[in-house]
């Protein structure tokens, strides 16, 4: 018996990986966390299946469900939004599945930020502009931020900032990011990425907050904040298609 923690992606049912849909498929126990993970993604699980909505229960009862599968003998599809490596909330369940001896395997998924990306119609890293993408959130009513991940330590990266389960903290992200990244910053709020309402709103860290507030937009959206972000096409071209930048795979230089 295995539990497999399965990527879901981001909403889009078609974005399953194969071997996430053929897993969901195979399982006899279904378990979803509802709450960002549309029906339809579980809707290949075989006839039969037992199929919960993970997101009323509490760890302890989501637990109690893998073990009884597990004294059954069958496996479960344990399906999270995203890829289950970020925000996933899959550390305390593997801590219990290995002190109960349950075997469970990670399958990944399309991660938020690159349907994200997907969605905006741009690359997240521009040549001489920006380089480096950090993942990160901002406290508030969940778990604080460990000592050094702050957000004005990190903006004084001037990288690319993609800040998951944040939008209602906005006001407290342009406090500390204007004074690295100057008010005129390109920001996009990324909503629902795959799902039918599906939103993108641009602005800069002086007026998203008002951008967002008509919008009404209040969880379920992801904030990017970069000079990469700007619709400018005042940057080099990469070096990998560059003819005359020879590499092992293009020896001689062109044109």
């Amino acid at each position: 018996m295995t539990v497999y923690f399965i990527g879901a992606g981001p909403g889009d049912p078609e974005l399953l990986t194969l071997k996430a849909a053929r897993l969901i498929a195979a399982c006899p126990v279904c378990l979803y966390a509802g709450s960002l993970v549309p029906e339809a993604v579980v809707a290949g699980a075989p006839d039969g299946a037992l199929v919960r909505d993970t997101a009323p229960m509490t760890l302890d009862e989501i637990i109690d469900e893998i073990s009884a599968a597990h004294e059954r003998g069958q496996d479960v599809a344990r399906v999270h939004s995203g890829d289950p490596s970020l925000y996933g909330a899959i550390a305390e369940q593997i801590r219990r599945l290995r002190a109960l001896g349950i075997d469970y395997q990670i399958i990944p998924g399309v991660p938020a930020y690159a349907a994200a990306a997907a969605a905006m119609g741009q690359e997240l890293t521009i040549p001489e502009v920006t380089q480096t993408l950090i993942l990160t959130r901002t406290a508030m009513k969940s778990s604080a931020m460990p000592e050094g991940e702050d957000l004005d330590t990190l903006g004084r990266s001037r990288a690319t900032l993609a800040i998951h389960l944040s939008v209602r903290n906005l006001l407290e992200i342009e406090r500390r990011l204007v004074p690295h990244y100057g008010a005129d910053c390109p920001v996009v709020v990324a909503y629902r990425v795959g799902w039918p309402d599906e939103a993108i709103l641009r602005g800069t860290l002086s007026d998203i907050r008002d951008k967002v507030r008509a919008a009404k937009l209040t969880r379920t959206a992801l904030i990017f904040v970069g000079r990469g972000l700007g619709e400018s096409q005042e940057f080099r071209d990469s070096a990998l298609y560059d003819g005359a930048f020879p590499h092992v795979l293009r020896p001689k230089r062109k044109g």
